[in-house]
């Protein structure tokens, strides 16, 4: 069992890939959005849960995502059919850092994905690229609550440089060229669903799967990933998510 198969049953129960509650990500999209998009675009778009969420509740609205993950596009393309959206979403399997269109787009997405891109930063010097003039863009990823710890680092397989404090996160953002127009700091609540599911999603489907040759590998994951998280970046790791427009 892969990195991908494990995350994608982790998600289960919580199908957007964040530490966002549902009525936060409806907010976030709204802001996002506005009244004005109408062409939307996620890098790194996982299921696309962003996209059939935004398209569920926004009719004029066309979107694509890019992802390398065949498997995860394909659950896209089924809960798009689902929710009866699939004749506007268009979903491409591609590097998200490579990938380019012969339009623009009104709002870009990027949350949880910088790993894809090597970073913060060039995010959103890929999300730039692919913006309409006057677009937003809607990106997520870490910062330290605090200074991580021995166990917090651990717990993640992570450097003390991967991320920055929150106050030193947002001014590299707008000493980069942008505005935040929009934010939303995680809550503990926010974590703590996120880590339950992730955590209890992975071991439950192990446990009743014990005759598959990935239960082991499933509920050893949910395990070390638990551990990680109470004994170690649990108030450590934070998720800001913010709107940003480029700055004049």
């Amino acid at each position: 069992m892969d990195r991908r198969q494990i995350s994608q049953l982790a998600h289960a129960d919580h199908p957007i890939a964040a530490p966002l509650a549902d009525d936060t990500v409806r907010r976030l999209l709204d802001r996002a959005v506005g009244t004005d998009a109408e062409r939307v675009l996620d890098l790194g778009c996982g299921r696309a849960e962003w996209l059939q969420w935004l398209l569920a509740l926004n009719p004029r609205v066309r979107a694509e995502g890019v992802d390398t993950d065949a498997g995860a596009l394909a659950l896209g393309r089924s809960g798009a059919e689902d929710l009866a959206v699939a004749d506007r979403l268009a979903l491409h399997e591609a590097d998200a850092a490579a990938f380019t269109s012969p339009h623009p787009f009104d709002v870009v997405l990027s949350v949880g994905a910088a790993h894809a891109f090597g970073g913060l930063l060039p995010t959103l010097a890929a999300a730039r690229e692919h913006l309409a003039p006057g677009g937003r863009v809607l990106i997520g990823d870490g910062f330290w609550e605090r200074e991580p710890d021995t166990a917090a680092l651990d717990g993640l397989g992570a450097a003390a440089d991967e991320y920055d404090d929150l106050a030193t996160t947002v001014d590299r953002v707008v000493a980069d060229g942008w505005t935040p127009v929009y934010g939303h700091v995680s809550t503990l609540q926010e974590w703590d669903e996120y880590e339950w599911c992730w955590t209890g999603s992975l071991a439950q489907w192990a446990l009743d799967h014990p005759d598959d040759p990935g239960s082991a590998t499933a509920y050893r994951a949910a395990a070390d990933h638990r551990a990680g998280w109470l004994n170690g970046y649990r108030h450590t790791l934070g998720f800001v998510t913010l709107v940003l427009r480029v700055s004049p």
